[in-house]
């Protein structure tokens, strides 16, 4: 075989990255839509799966919350971990597994008789999710070079845009024309073309080969199981109190510090935590979980809003969410040219000030009866102010970690996602449940307090026929205006937070770069913007 067949050496990948690089692109990117699209897919089939067998499988509101909180739970407590495993025995196996894996899963899924087996299933494909998505982004990192690399992860990150927006309309579409398994078995053709096609094109990279940290990584799980198991049990419940959701909360925040306490300690630490004595890299780690924290929380409020206020249908509200998807896949590759072209500081302020926009229009204009092409507009916005805010945090983030270590990057970067948007829901959630409760207790004392838990509980109440018709009417006024009152409470809240993160890039994001006076030292420092 001729030498121009070879495997590019790690030297020709950093000047000018693997030559099947773009190809390779695509293909991670489905890879990655299938996991991302699984996550939000199972949103509109709640009410299906609820139905007795053979429409559904007959589960309970706890049921249908597990079959949710089961893949995340698995998934946040895996990935950091995978990063960790991939880097020592290589990306692409790690990916080719995943795959195997999540593919597995979502056949048994397909076919599950009993609520208990669906959700063992949907945690199943949780590990498959966790153990290929480091080496989606970590396999970047390695087959591109520098300079192109902040575009790839642009693409990257609109991927990520995409397959949430279109989860709840492939599985609105699935749903009006064939049975509840076809949300899940839709994956498997997707997974076995990404395993051949990974197979055929991906190189194999390794790594850091030092001493495993087993330590680390038993308690970077632990720690991260029981800190996301606490943030949904506050989530469903709507409320902090109780043993489930602060004592698990407390075990693993001493669990997870300890296990920054034992990084310290060891020379072959999983983490490196002078990583976190570098501003930047410790500003892009806050704003991707402030980020995430806002607008999870907030977009999953806007379900509500468009499908029990404005009675749009499961696929109506998808297809209401594909603008803020297109809107990231369209501006998330061109971010660089704008950071290279601005600087990270002015672009990031821009950025947030855009999803601060959506947070102000929802706190203060949002009513009943607001034009759903306002929420589109909204939607718009908000999608291209993530796509500005994402790639120079990830970027930064992943630049500031050795090439050996980018599983590591990956599964960090991705764990802040993932736990900065439990906790939005959570919090978010809380503030939204105690609001709605009170609003609902003032105006509608004699109504039962499970009826008035959350707006869904109310409206389960009106619509099962169960309050005579002239009460049916007051309540549901009086629940759609508590709703609308809670929804601006939440808004503001997640204004509270979008600002925090606003200071965060005012006073450590980087500003302009003179490329004509930098030295040396200062080019190899890491940023965020990639020469």
């Amino acid at each position: 075989m001729s030498d121009t067949r070879s495997e590019p050496t790690p030297a020709e990948v950093e000047d000018q990255g693997h030559p099947r690089r773009w190809a390779i692109l695509g293909v991670l990117v489905i890879s990655l839509i299938v996991v991302v699209l699984d996550n939000t897919v199972l949103n509109v089939a709640m009410k299906t799966l609820a139905a007795p067998a053979p429409e559904g499988v007959g589960a309970s509101q706890s049921d249908l919350a597990w079959m949710i909180n089961s893949y995340t739970l698995v998934f946040a407590g895996l990935l950091f971990a995978s990063g960790i495993i991939g880097d020592r025995l290589g990306r692409k196996r790690m990916l080719l597994a995943g795959l195997a894996v999540f593919g597995v899963a979502s056949l048994l899924s397909a076919y599950s008789t009993t609520p208990d087996q669906l959700i063992w299933y949907r945690a199943l494909m949780g590990a498959g999710a966790a153990i290929m998505m480091p080496s989606t982004l970590s396999l970047l990192r390695n087959i591109f070079s520098a300079k192109e690399f902040p575009k790839a992860l642009g693409i990257w990150t609109g991927a990520v845009g995409i397959g949430g927006a279109i989860g709840p309309i492939v599985g609105g579409s699935l749903l009006e024309h064939f049975w509840w398994g076809s949300v899940f078995l839709i994956n498997v053709p997707i997974v076995i073309f990404g395993i051949i096609a990974v197979a055929v094109l991906a190189p194999e990279s390794k790594g850091s080969q030092a001493k495993a940290d087993f330590i680390g990584m038993a308690l970077s799980m632990i720690g991260l199981v029981s800190l996301t198991y606490g943030i949904i049990e506050a989530g469903d419940a709507g409320s902090w109190s109780g043993i489930a959701v602060w004592g698990t909360i407390g075990l693993g925040v001493l669990v997870l510090v300890a296990f920054v306490l034992w990084e310290k300690r060891i020379p072959h630490a999983s983490l490196d935590m002078k990583l976190f004595k570098n501003t930047r890299f410790s500003a892009s780690s806050a704003i991707i979980t402030l980020t995430f924290f806002g607008m999870m929380g907030l977009m999953f409020f806007m379900t509500f809003y468009l499908q029990i206020l404005k009675g749009y249908s499961p696929l109506e509200t998808g297809l209401l969410f594909l603008p803020f998807g297109a809107s990231m896949l369209i501006f998330a590759p061109l971010s660089n040219t704008l950071v290279q072209k601005f600087g990270a500081k002015t672009v990031g302020i821009v950025a947030m000030l855009l999803v601060i926009t959506n947070f102000t229009v929802t706190a203060t204009v949002f009513e009943a009866d607001t034009s759903v092409w306002v929420v589109i507009v909204l939607f718009l916005i908000t999608g291209a102010g993530m796509a500005n805010l994402m790639p120079p945090a990830m970027n930064t983030l992943m630049s500031s970690v050795p090439r050996e270590k980018a599983g590591v990057g990956s599964a960090l970067a991705n764990t802040l996602r993932q736990v900065g948007g439990a906790l939005g829901v959570a919090v978010l959630g809380t503030v939204m449940a105690q609001s709605y409760q009170s609003l609902m207790g003032d105006a509608v004392p004699q109504l039962d307090a499970d009826a008035s838990e959350s707006y869904a509980a109310t409206y389960g109440v009106l619509e099962s026929g169960a309050l005579p018709p002239e009460a049916a009417g007051a309540v549901q006024s009086a629940a759609d205006a508590s709703f609308i009152d809670a929804l601006h409470t939440t808004a503001f809240v997640a204004i509270g937070v979008a600002l925090v993160g606003l200071i965060i890039i005012a006073l450590f994001f980087p500003g302009r770069q003179r490329r004509e006076t930098e030295t040396p030292e200062r080019a190899a420092e890491p940023a965020l913007v990639e020469a």
